[in-house]
């Protein structure tokens, strides 16, 4: 008997140290597992309230955490988690603001109101049919490739603009000319042309600089257009990876300004480019509380005036809008932001940014180094710092929006035209498909 109970005993201390050990794990890696756990929820949400699609799961990107993650709920909130029980995220869904990663209900406001008129190809009539240019879309489709390599390019929506005018149009089983899709890092070029509306309105100034109260050292410095150009110094890192600060601030920062204020500085400012998504997203907090806007900040200066009605700019718990990112809008919708860029700033009649915003926008200034080449106040232009094209095929005053996971607009003024493609291609080169639409819409 005395025997067996020491037995029992040695067995209940195994057990014991196993489940600290386990316990101690996964508190170690519970930052990680949030992460993951916070973009399920939010895609999740998103693809289903603000989207209005039932298949949210073929939006997670390729990760060994995928098999694991349960989702459930309808915005209010929707619930990640993993395994069903552990590293619960949850996203609640506000009508105009989309999704937001909180503990509870975040208090955002009301969002206002945006009407159509303002914006000619909300309603306007399929295109005619153009063989060149419907040719080029149909390959940026994969029509020519088997299944699995259409599936793998992920084409989901193409709208093409020539002078002005709808002459190219196409879209993916369970897609429509209304159905919104995220823009992801589209949403920064966005951004350049809202702080832009605010300098018209004389609300704010490229040069300035003390953005944020706390910053008593070389951070005050740092200035509206470092921030959109990427060249503030702030200390970041954008690997798209469990643990890294873009994931961290996406996923697990309620206030995203705060947290990307917070860093400190890794270079003087104006000296280094690095890509960050927390410098355009820090602007956009410092503007929504300058102008007491909030979440409501992206509606009021320009998706209300180009009357985006399909657009939705998601904020953060604290009501930050989360610039950087979180941008849907239907292809038709970001077409008319690329007419706008193409424009000047003009639409129906009215200037809405400083007459010399998009060539500022587009004159890449000289740093002593630079991890993105030819990227300007938001936008990456043709002509590289070296007189290279970026893209030898097209004009040289060519410019475009980028995005995640292969989303793209392209504007060339000195054609008249613009192209968006928009998709989900987490592993294939998208790029030279719609180069090709670009190339077929200046031919035409």
């Amino acid at each position: 008997m005395r025997i067996l109970r020491r037995i029992l005993l040695v067995l209940a201390a195994v057990v014991l140290v196993a489940i600290v050990g386990v316990v101690a794990v996964y508190w170690w890696q519970r930052p990680l597992l949030l992460t993951g756990t916070g973009y399920a929820a939010h895609n999740a949400c998103a693809v289903t309230e603000v989207a209005g699609r039932d298949d949210p799961e073929t939006d997670l990107p390729p990760n060994p955490l995928v098999p694991y993650l349960r989702v459930d709920g309808a915005g209010d909130p929707t619930n990640g988690t993993l395994l069903g029980v552990l590293a619960r995220q949850q996203a609640w869904y506000a009508e105009g603001f989309g999704c937001t990663l909180a503990g509870e209900r975040p208090d955002l406001g009301e969002a206002t109101a945006i009407e159509a008129g303002a914006n000619p190809y909300a309603d306007a009539p399929a295109p005619a049919a153009d063989p060149a240019i419907d040719g080029a879309i149909a390959l940026a489709f994969g029509d020519d490739l088997d299944q699995a390599g259409a599936e793998a390019l992920g084409t989901r929506g193409i709208v093409v603009l020539r002078n002005g005018a709808l002459v190219g149009e196409r879209y993916a089983e369970g897609f429509d000319q209304a159905t919104p899709q995220l823009g992801w890092s589209m949403s920064k070029s966005v951004a350049s042309l809202m702080v832009g509306v605010l300098a018209q309105q004389g609300a704010v100034s490229l040069e300035e600089d003390h953005l944020v109260a706390d910053w008593t050292d070389g951070r005050a410095g740092i200035t509206v257009d470092q921030l959109l150009r990427m060249t503030s110094g702030l200390q970041w890192d954008e690997t798209y990876d469990l643990g890294t600060p873009i994931t961290r601030m996406l996923y697990l920062e309620p206030d995203m300004g705060a947290y990307v204020a917070s860093q400190p500085l890794a270079h003087e400012p104006g000296t280094v480019q690095q890509y960050s998504s927390g410098s355009t997203t820090l602007l956009c907090s410092v503007l929504a509380e300058r102008t007491g806007l909030g979440a409501d900040l992206p509606r009021q200066t320009l998706l209300g005036p180009l009357g985006l009605t399909t657009a939705v700019w998601e904020p953060d718990a604290s009501g930050t809008p989360v610039c950087s990112s979180y941008l849907w809008a239907s292809p038709r919708d970001w077409a008319a932001i690329g007419q706008f860029a193409l424009q000047g700033g003009a639409w129906n009649g009215e200037q809405l940014l400083p007459p010399e915003w998009m060539q500022r926008s587009l004159t890449v200034e000289p740093t002593d180094a630079t991890d993105d080449p030819g990227y300007g106040l938001g936008w990456r232009v043709n002509t590289q710092p070296d007189g290279s094209l970026r893209w030898p095929t097209l004009p040289a005053d060519a410019f475009s929006a980028n995005g995640h996971d292969g989303q793209e607009m392209i504007v060339v003024p000195s054609e008249g035209v613009v192209v968006v493609r928009l998709g989900f291609t987490p592993e294939v080169d998208q790029e030279p498909t719609v180069i090709g639409v670009v190339q077929a819409a200046i031919a035409g």
